[in-house]
């Protein structure tokens, strides 16, 4: 079975940190990209980033650029999202889903989300 299973959420203070997990199986994680997107309360979803897992290419949200960094472990089957910087606006549920190479930011499976609050 497909699976992908977010985790790492919490509650931090603002301009701290969290590493957020997506574990990742029943899938080729190199015929896949991974995305992480999130979505707070009253607002529409959001892409964050996401990584190509052929070759590690990433992209990243104007709103999250030089905060997260997006990672994977191929033999782990584990992609992270380091964020650094936290603000309140970051506060979300976090999600992380798949999108098949061959359909290119259509993402097909998504696991449950993990939450981040940011709050002091």
């Amino acid at each position: 079975d497909v699976q992908l299973q977010a985790s790492g959420g919490g509650l931090v203070q603002p301009g701290g940190s969290l590493r957020l997990s997506c574990a990742v199986s029943g899938f080729d994680f190199d015929d896949y990209t991974i995305g992480w997107f999130r979505q707070a309360p009253g607002k529409e979803r959001e892409g964050v980033s996401c990584i190509r897992g052929r070759d590690g290419s990433s992209t990243y949200a104007d709103s999250v650029k030089g905060r997260f960094t997006i990672s994977s472990d191929n033999a782990k089957n584990l992609v992270y999202l380091q964020m650094n910087g936290l603000a309140a606006e970051d506060t979300a549920l976090y999600y992380c889903a798949r999108s098949p190479e061959s359909a290119s930011n259509y993402y097909d499976y998504w696991g449950q989300g993990t939450q981040v609050t940011v709050s002091s």
